[in-house]
């Protein structure tokens, strides 16, 4: 039985990541209307239905990191519908994105005093606090499943190692070494704002017995990757406008992160205590498998993640076009997790 148990995350002060407000302009757009959901607590976690129009880089907000709180006391183990598979899907995120996310902290920190750009270091350092509380966010769920019976560690060593070592910064590299590591962060941010706004956009999370607490933190997160889509871009642009970084870096990294996410799904249902009793190739899922959870819409096709790469390889790509900013402001403004730390 797992203890009851709240997370309150606080973010850096309002001040230092307000900067330069009244060099922002915010997008006129009409504010769609809910598909409505509910959290135990009765407030929306739903699907916002979009009918604005396509984001243009000025479609600019101010970054800012967002005080939220999640209750896990009282999170299954398989919170989306009973399924473990297309929960363990998602569970990756919690393995993999905090030592990622504190890697873009401190590339973007190392970037910092390079940039004399004073708008463009306003959304670094909008950039980075929202970073900070997603890493923290994810980790405190690590903590629910070795509750359950699963052994983490093992997985999230790799990625500190990954991210911390042969990513990291290290005496001797070169500031092409830094441009070069902004660039994968671009590349990997392209994929969780996609990710971001299908999770936002994804209806039949709303049908189907999905863990409201957990669904709003998938939200609030993807919500504010499609808020902050354009910052590392801008950033790359900022020391190389040349394509060819571009390009590269997103063939190297885009089959890692896929390659990545499959072992931990792999890994997970491997710990999984539930499914202890069934033979190691049962517990081993196969394409088949995930892309009957996708036929679902519990999670992205691969088709979708296809078109989303080629998104990213065209000539005339910019991150303003993956995404809708009035759909996550909306949400971010209603999100069970952002109200209850505010009260």
């Amino acid at each position: 039985m797992i203890g009851r148990f709240r997370m309150r995350i606080h973010s850096a002060p309002q001040g230092l990541l307000a900067r330069g407000s009244r060099r922002r302009r915010r997008r006129d757009a009409v504010l769609p209307k809910n598909f409505r959901s509910s959290d135990r607590n009765g407030h929306s976690t739903a699907a916002v239905t979009r009918h604005v129009d396509a984001a243009t880089p000025n479609d600019r907000v101010i970054l800012q990191a967002r005080n939220v709180s999640f209750d896990w006391g009282s999170l299954p183990l398989h919170y989306v519908d009973s399924d473990p598979l297309a929960t363990h899907l998602f569970n990756v995120m919690h393995l993999l994105l905090p030592e990622g996310e504190e890697w873009f902290v401190r590339t973007f920190k190392e970037a910092m005093p390079l940039i004399h750009d004073e708008q463009l270091k306003d959304d670094v350092i909008g950039f980075i606090g929202q970073e900070a509380v997603h890493a923290q966010a994810h980790t405190q769920v690590l903590d629910q499943l070795t509750a359950y019976g699963i052994d983490v560690e093992p997985y999230v060593e790799q990625m500190r190692f990954l991210f911390g070592r042969a990513l990291g910064n290290r005496t001797g590299h070169s500031r092409n070494s830094l441009v070069e590591r902004i660039a994968l962060i671009a590349a990997v941010e392209h994929l969780t704002a996609f990710l971001g706004d299908w999770v936002l956009n994804a209806r039949q999370l709303d049908v189907v017995d999905f863990d409201p607490t957990m669904l709003d933190l998938l939200r609030w997160h993807g919500a504010e990757e499609v808020e902050h889509r354009s910052v590392a871009f801008e950033v790359m642009q900022y020391f190389d406008v040349r394509p060819a970084r571009r390009l590269r870096t997103y063939i190297a990294i885009a089959p890692t992160m896929v390659w990545f996410w499959t072992r931990g799904v792999r890994f997970l249902m491997d710990q999984d205590p539930t499914l202890a009793a069934l033979p190691p190739k049962k517990r081993r899922p196969s394409l088949r498998d995930y892309r009957r959870v996708a036929a679902r819409g519990l999670f992205p096709s691969p088709k979708s993640l296809w078109k989303a790469s080629l998104r990213y390889l065209r000539s005339d790509y910019h991150p303003s076009q993956e995404g809708s900013t009035a759909q996550a402001v909306q949400y971010l403004a209603t999100s069970p997790a952002a109200r209850a730390a505010a009260r």
